[in-house]
């Protein structure tokens, strides 16, 4: 059904479908009856799928990478589908309009899309009010409320020098509202970015916000988001630094740089230009990571796998190389809103072992 539901989507614009399919996702989760039915088509409740992150209770270890639902507007039909934890943004302090469009681009052959999104956003103030009206209508509801991460970035006009002022702002903006923190350099798409990878800046950037946290309520895990295209050496680097100051885990990977080995003809990619690619063509780099951060650093760092997850397959691959959770993006694009309980599923006929074992 998806897939024939898929190819009439595919027919127009991806940033005007996702807009549209999410609405609707909204309108039906946002009244009893649709709600329901959205539980019983796609959802799995079952204690056994829980597990412990960062000293957080997940209701299951499937969840939606950040750059899908960047502003907050979408948890209440997200949280329907089943997902355990769903990661908003990537959030700046300002308002930001990102690239001119069109800027994200499927890659059908390859089951992948390219994007140079360039942290489209409506800013921390008012995600912080989307995300504070969610919260507040949970607890109303006295039902526990879907894990929510902030996945915080700086804005394209603030010079590297200055990055880790955005990066606190956002982390002092949204810190009553999100359960754990996601810091971003590692976007492709916006000018310099990359480069906040290196050592001292990661240093500045992390330590100041470890140590705005003991200020506030009670800490947050902070975790580090990283590029799948990083040298063997510039990793060391990072594990080097996390184990220094004790970082809370990592997300491996954000999107790549690399255009190897795609089906997609030339010409379309030069049609296409520069942009993050994502999707299935980065399945088996991602893995490789995990499993080379897992052995590095002798499992002591968490890691939330993200990258070419499209089923249950994948994700075990990705929970046996050393990751506790895993996220999707650009397989639920393709796999359609089913994808969180095809994973569940599928992971326990594979494992052939209770829920929570794997």
């Amino acid at each position: 059904m998806y897939q024939w539901l898929r190819n009439l989507l595919f027919f127009f614009p991806p940033e005007a479908v996702h807009h549209f399919a999410m609405g609707f996702l909204n309108l039906l989760s946002g009244n009893a009856p649709g709600r329901r039915l959205l539980q019983r088509a796609f959802s799995v409740r079952n204690p056994l799928l829980e597990t412990k992150f960062a000293g957080l209770s997940f209701r299951n270890r499937v969840g939606l990478a950040a750059g899908f639902d960047k502003n907050a507007l979408y948890l209440q039909s997200l949280e329907t589908l089943g997902f355990g934890f769903v990661e908003i943004g990537t959030v700046t302090p300002l308002p930001q309009k990102g690239n001119p469009v069109p800027r994200l681009f499927r890659l059908k052959k390859d089951l992948a899309l390219i994007n140079r999104m360039g942290f489209n956003n409506q800013g921390a103030d008012r995600v912080a009010l989307h995300l504070k009206k969610w919260k507040e209508k949970k607890q109303k509801s006295g039902k526990q409320a879907l894990i929510i991460g902030g996945n915080i970035g700086k804005n394209k006009i603030t010079p590297n020098e200055d990055a880790w002022k955005d990066y606190e702002i956002c982390f002092l903006k949204l810190f009553p509202w999100v359960d754990y923190f996601v810091v971003n350099v590692s976007s492709p798409n916006t000018p310099g970015h990359r480069a906040l990878q290196e050592k001292e800046s990661l240093r500045k950037i992390l330590t100041c916000l470890q140590q705005s946290a003991p200020q506030l309520a009670a800490p947050k895990p902070i975790l580090l988001k990283i590029a799948p295209d990083l040298a063997s050496e510039q990793v060391d680097e990072i594990l080097d630094l996390a184990m220094e100051i004790k970082l809370d885990g990592l997300v491996v990977s954000n999107s790549s740089i690399s255009r190897e080995n795609l089906n997609c003809p030339a010409a379309q990619l030069e049609k296409i230009g520069v942009g993050g690619l994502t999707g299935k063509p980065l399945t088996k780099r991602s893995t490789e990571l995990v499993q080379y951060i897992s052995t590095k650093a002798r499992n002591q760092i968490p890691i939330i796998a993200s990258g070419g997850i499209f089923n249950a397959t994948d994700a075990l691959e990705k929970i046996n190389a050393g990751a506790t959770l895993v996220q999707v993006w650009t397989g639920f694009i393709y796999e359609g809103p089913a994808i969180v309980k095809k994973i569940l599923s599928g992971m326990e006929k594979i494992s052939g072992k209770n829920s929570n074992q794997f």
